[in-house]
């Protein structure tokens, strides 16, 4: 069976980038049809983590620790740098020799909720490239599925990232 671009992607917006001398950062903006407490337990949850991202270890407390795995290989490891239940999560990520930081606010709107991931600190020279931005964008598209219990599968998330990865030409120098 192949995977075509349209069985895995929506029309979401691209994520934005903004760069000053020494940083990147990457904002994704995305609206979902669910009430603010399922969406944070999408990013919040070990589980429901698990289901869109990686598998997940977080003590849930500003300075606690939080523990990514990817496909059983791939492992980062951060703090917890801010917390609001159910508006605002944060942690840090080494990348590059730099620590950045992911942030996810949230903001009900009606029957639904928006969600802003910003990622920032990036380095310049090696966040130009499309991996980050891509990468991302990849995941968030497991979300709606998070939110209900399913699981997006490693295959389907490489194939995402793939498929959106032209979307991101690299950054001038």
């Amino acid at each position: 069976m192949s995977i075509t671009t349209q069985d895995v992607l929506s029309s979401a917006p691209l994520g934005e980038v903004t760069a000053t001398d020494d940083a990147l950062q990457v904002v994704f903006h995305r609206r979902y049809g669910k009430p603010i407490e399922k969406v944070w337990a999408a990013i919040t949850t070990p589980e429901r983590l698990a289901d869109w991202l990686a598998e997940a270890e977080i003590e849930m407390k500003v300075g606690g620790r939080v523990r990514l795995t990817w496909n059983k290989v791939h492992q980062m490891e951060g703090r917890v740098v801010a917390l609001d239940p159910p508006n605002t999560f944060a942690w840090t990520w080494s990348l590059d020799e730099r620590e950045t930081v992911v942030r996810f606010d949230l903001k009900a709107d009606g029957d639904g909720c928006w969600l802003t991931l910003t990622h920032s600190g990036l380095s310049p020279k090696a966040g130009r490239g499309s991996g980050v931005r891509a990468g991302w964008h990849a995941h968030l598209e497991g979300i709606p599925d998070a939110m209900e219990g399913r699981k997006t599968a490693w295959e389907t998330k490489t194939a995402r990232e793939k498929a959106v990865a032209d979307l991101y030409p690299a950054l001038p120098a």
